[in-house]
């Protein structure tokens, strides 16, 4: 690879600004040659291709440089006169807002739990999969077994995967079967993925936690916790009227719960536990909020 051809620290150069502001300089990550879509900004794309080359293919540095950057410090908000200009964005003049992949979802959600495991490294892990998803995997007939402990709660990164077949939850969030090379995921919106937050298993236990910090992190108030989620899970302060359905929400949950003291506990899981009945009324009202706020669009996107 000559000097006046940097094509591999282009390539990658063009992939992690894709990371970080959703698209690349170079939209089609997967050509970059004549039949693929031309840099909106060329000189840009050769001076980071060329830095990143000159100072050894460090990855960190490369990180660095495009996270100091005005561009990337910009805010996504979009005014009228921007959206006028450039509906699309290709001239950079505001942050991109994309859903995040399919194992952030998963890690954000036990992040703000309190649950995910930051270990480097290791072995793959299993954590909770429906039964029967590999019933037809034939060759050979294999059956899945959920790890234990710290296995459940690593980062999607490690879980198992198996081609053709990979994590369910995964899959509803455009994770890839791995059965071609894929450059770049396709983002959808799609009713699955609210089932997902609301019923996979790592979710349910993640809203569990994060209620229990909710109780115990939040405040003193019920508006103060309330703030204190939308906080800790968007990044943002919540709007009034979001207070106002959230607190409803947590106020017709906890009459509910308090009036039925074996469904709060199963829906905690804590059928086995003697607990105090009003504090296991309130502890299911604030995992129903936990959950509706996993469910919320900015909970699961980057902006």
């Amino acid at each position: 690879m000559g000097d006046s051809n940097p094509l591999t620290s282009r390539t990658f150069a063009n992939r992690m600004w894709k990371l970080f502001f959703g698209t690349g300089i170079s939209r089609d990550l997967t050509d970059l040659g004549g039949q693929g879509k031309p840099p909106t900004h060329p000189e840009l794309l050769n001076w980071l291709s060329v830095d990143f080359r000159e100072n050894g293919w460090d990855i960190k540095h490369l990180v660095k440089t495009i996270l100091m950057s005005r561009a990337y410090q910009q805010v996504s908000t979009v005014s009228p006169e921007l959206a006028k200009a450039d509906p699309a964005n290709q001239l950079w003049g505001r942050q991109g807002r994309w859903r995040i992949e399919a194992e952030f979802v998963r890690d954000s959600a036990l992040s703000l739990g309190n649950l995910l495991v930051e270990q480097q490294g290791g072995k793959s892990v299993k954590p909770y999969q429906p039964a029967g998803y590999w019933q037809n995997l034939n060759f050979p007939k294999r059956k899945w077994e959920a790890g234990k402990g710290d296995e459940l709660y690593r980062r999607g990164l490690y879980t198992f995967w198996c081609r053709s077949f990979p994590h369910p939850a995964m899959v509803a969030f455009d994770a890839p079967s791995r059965e071609e090379c894929t450059a770049e995921r396709p983002r959808s919106n799609i009713p699955q993925q609210a089932l997902v937050l609301l019923n996979d298993p790592v979710f349910i236990e993640a809203s569990r936690a994060f209620a229990s910090r909710i109780a115990k992190e939040g405040g003193d108030s019920v508006d103060a916790k309330l703030k204190w989620a939308w906080q800790s899970a968007t990044s943002r302060q919540a709007t009034d009227e979001e207070l106002a359905i959230l607190k409803k929400l947590f106020e017709d949950q906890k009459t509910r719960y308090i009036a039925d003291e074996k469904a709060a506990k199963a829906f905690l899981g804590l059928a086995d536990q003697p607990v105090d009945k009003a504090s296991v009324g309130e502890a299911a009202a604030w995992t129903s909020v936990a959950r509706t706020i996993f469910n919320a669009y900015e909970a699961t996107s980057r902006f």
